[in-house]
């Protein structure tokens, strides 16, 4: 197993002490853990864990907020002693939720969906993301996406071949894991697969396969057309 550096944060010595003797007990992982939240938080920004535990219920701050806040490299795995945070945890794409008293075998499967994940996010991200769909995690990939539209508090993944998934992610933090300089931002609920678009005009955009045009937001325009030069102009 490859070095996983991780943060752990709780509010109860002896949960993290737990923790600590089974990252321990399994071997090559660095943990660092903390009393206070806010501390923690701090150290998740300035040094990018690989994978974070958080308990849900801490004084003065959920843990559900600060994993709203984590960077989207952090794999997170909650641990709490009160079920009924499970489905806000399954919402926030932890890979995992574990419920006090952690056994050490189900802390071992945990850190083992853990490893699937931060695998697959060093090695395939310039070519697959992943993202969650209700309780299973899809990996699509990158070259499959024909475009990603916004609606409410979900992104729905256009694919290729005409299927979709549909995620709890922004359209914003998805933009964040596509490799750099792919995909386009056309309108506030729209991003585009650069490659896909056939030509494009002030106000639309028209990609391979789609039968209607995607709209080009009145703030994007400009960005839009200095990115598209060299596309046929309608």
């Amino acid at each position: 197993m490859k070095k996983l550096t991780c943060i752990a944060i709780d509010d109860e010595p002896i949960a993290l002490l737990v923790i600590q003797q089974f990252c321990e007990r399994i071997g090559n992982i660095e943990l660092t853990t903390y009393y206070d939240p806010v501390v923690g938080m701090e150290a998740i920004r300035r040094e990018k864990p690989n994978l974070v535990f958080l308990d849900v219920e801490m004084d003065n701050i959920s843990g559900l907020e600060i994993g709203k806040r984590l960077p989207r490299e952090c794999c997170l795995i909650f641990t709490t002693a009160h079920a009924r945070y499970a489905l806000d945890g399954f919402n926030l794409d932890a890979v995992d939720f574990l419920h006090k008293p952690i056994a050490y075998e189900r802390f071992v499967r945990a850190i083992e969906k853990a490893m699937i994940y931060i695998d697959s996010y060093r090695n395939n991200k310039q070519e697959t993301i992943i993202v969650k769909q209700e309780y299973n995690n899809v990996s699509i990939s990158v070259d499959d996406i024909l475009y990603i539209e916004a609606l409410e508090n979900y992104s729905k993944i256009y694919r290729v071949h005409g299927s979709c998934v549909i995620s709890r992610l922004s359209i914003k933090n998805i933009h964040e894991m596509l490799p750099a300089n792919t995909f386009l931002r056309v309108h506030r609920s729209f991003l585009v697969s650069i490659k896909r678009i056939q030509k494009f005009s002030k106000r639309e955009v028209w990609l391979e396969g789609l039968l209607k045009p995607i709209p080009i937001g009145r703030s994007y325009i400009e960005d839009v057309s200095s990115r598209l030069t060299r596309l046929p102009i309608r």
